[in-house]
């Protein structure tokens, strides 16, 4: 039954919905209309409301939630990117490469994600872009280039001599040695436009050597690191997955750990202790995908062991109170598959549904400190909203196809009937 608003808001948009879900953790809510106004949620009412000439856009088959939020992705790279690539790249090859892979993100219901790690300023552009409205893309809180070690992952190696030091200068990796250089690279990351920074704290699965997973950044760095970022406001994403270089940078302060593929118990209850967030990322690539052919078999060979432990992380986060923000690490993985992570969270967390979908909506909105903005569908907040067909409680894989998207109350794509 469809009934008129009491209250004459001046809405540019209305969506039925069939079922809602508002708040991921919250129970699913019945037939629904949400009212969007200057890309905003302006209310939210029980049952079919309708307005005189405001448009109306039927969901009524469909559940509907909060877009979707990534905490980690690559936006200037995917599987297929070889090592030399920058000797036949322009940078602007590689930010259209970075807006298609933006766009395919978008178009599968990530409505926002932290991108946290390419090199040069070719993301910086297309953030700045996509919030000035010149090109259509999700919502990016970016890191630019990671903060390492020198010959440590996120510093390049595999070329010769000359081939790095002309494709990758040591001022473009972000590489630094001591407290002091690290410090300085964090302040000129915030001096040309980052949000966040990120560090690599270990050795990396995909670097192109066979040098471990060991702690990179040492417990000064790390600290160091943590302090510059903190005193300018901005958040530190430590790429970690040895289990020292974890401990070492919960230790130091860091706000996210990314990966954290061997963590213990111990760290674990540091880590819930602290408030350290985990981004665990579990779609490495399938030694039997075509995209392995341009793998070393040193990465093959880690890849091999982390996948002995693959969902251990999250079983261990869960057990002890830690807070996960859904992240893939797309870039490594496929852009534009970004859910298929939901239904490995669950089998080998294992997580419910429900506490997969907070992950990828409230808990990444925490992280973010963009709770008041998005993560669910409430009055005041951006209007970010997807819709899929059945119920991504009962069955997460719902969410690999995504229907509608909506970002700033703006549609992206739909199939849905919009009537007036």
């Amino acid at each position: 039954m469809e009934n008129s608003a009491q209250q004459a808001r001046p809405y540019d948009m209305l969506i039925h919905a069939g079922q809602m879900i508002g708040i991921a953790g919250q129970a699913l809510r019945g037939p629904s209309t949400i009212a969007i106004q200057d890309g905003r949620i302006s209310d939210v009412y029980d049952g079919y409301v309708t307005r005189p000439a405001v448009r109306i856009l039927d969901l009524k088959t469909q559940t509907v939630l909060p877009g979707l939020i990534d905490s980690h992705v690559h936006f200037s790279f995917d599987p297929s990117t070889q090592v030399w690539s920058a000797a036949i790249d322009r940078p602007e090859d590689v930010a259209f490469f970075a807006y298609a892979n933006a766009k395919k993100t978008l178009d599968a219901g990530f409505t926002t994600v932290r991108e946290v790690g390419s090199d040069g300023e070719s993301i910086h552009a297309l953030r700045d872009a996509i919030n000035k409205g010149k090109v259509i893309g999700p919502r990016i809180f970016l890191s630019g280039t990671s903060l390492s070690i020198i010959g440590g992952h996120g510093d390049m190696s595999g070329l010769n001599r000359k081939a790095t030091e002309a494709l990758y200068p040591y001022d473009y990796t972000g590489a630094c040695t001591g407290p002091v250089e690290c410090t300085m690279r964090v302040r000129e990351a915030a001096k040309y436009g980052a949000d966040l920074i990120k560090i690599t704290a270990t050795g990396g699965i995909m670097s192109q050597q066979a040098r471990g997973l060991g702690q990179h950044l040492n417990d000064e760095e790390l600290q160091a690191i943590v302090k510059a970022a903190h005193d300018l406001g901005l958040k530190v994403a430590s790429h970690a997955h040895g289990l020292a270089g974890v401990a070492a940078s919960v230790r130091a302060g860091v706000d996210s750990i990314e990966h954290g593929t061997y963590l213990d118990v111990d760290t674990a209850k540091a880590m819930a202790q602290r408030g350290t967030y985990l981004v665990p990322t579990l779609g490495l690539v399938n030694p039997q995908d075509s995209a392995a052919k341009n793998l070393s078999p040193a990465v093959l060979a880690k890849m091999a062991e982390a996948r002995k432990v693959s969902g251990q992380n999250i079983r261990l986060a869960k057990k002890y109170g830690v807070k996960i923000a859904f992240g893939t690490d797309a870039g490594v993985s496929q852009h534009g598959l970004n859910a298929r992570q939901f239904s490995l969270m669950v089998e080998q967390g294992p997580m419910t549904g429900m506490e997969a979908l907070r992950a990828a909506t409230v808990t990444a909105a925490e992280l973010l400190d963009q709770s008041s903005n998005i993560g669910s569908i409430e009055r005041g907040k951006y209007a970010d909203i997807i819709a899929v067909a059945g119920n991504p409680y009962d069955d997460v894989s719902h969410l690999e196809r995504v229907t509608t998207v909506i970002k700033n109350g703006e549609i992206v794509r739909s199939a849905a009937l919009i009537r007036n």
